[in-house]
């Protein structure tokens, strides 16, 4: 039934910016943590950051200093700002989230939107 929306993926020149949004169909704080991954095809899954329910949040060393995550309660969204992009970074980005113990535990994945950084 949760679904996970994301948008704002597309094609950037190194060095611009992108923000990625995951809106979800409910509230956000029925999640104990939320994520986006990424995936080049031929290579595994990559969790980039993460955010809990009380916004505890960790990034990637590939991508600290240059990206990050955060949430709005408000409007059921999480956020991945990402600056400085580089070639290296293109990918399909996928919003990740797993639901309390007291709902489900269950987890939920979107749809993945592409991030291309390329001149």
């Amino acid at each position: 039934q949760v679904q996970l929306v994301e948008s704002g993926g597309g094609l950037v020149q190194p060095g611009g910016s992108l923000r990625l949004s995951c809106a979800a169909s409910g509230s956000i704080a029925r999640f104990t943590v939320m994520a986006w991954y990424r995936q080049v095809p031929g290579l595994q899954r990559e969790l980039v950051a993460s955010i809990t329910r009380y916004g505890m949040a960790n990034h990637a060393d590939s991508v600290k200093g240059r990206f990050t995550i955060s949430r709005d309660n408000d409007e059921n969204t999480v956020y991945l700002q990402m600056n400085s992009l580089k070639p290296e970074d293109t990918a399909v980005y996928y919003c990740y989230a797993r639901e309390m113990p007291v709902f489900s535990s269950n987890v939920y994945w979107g749809q993945g939107t592409q991030v291309t950084v390329s001149s």
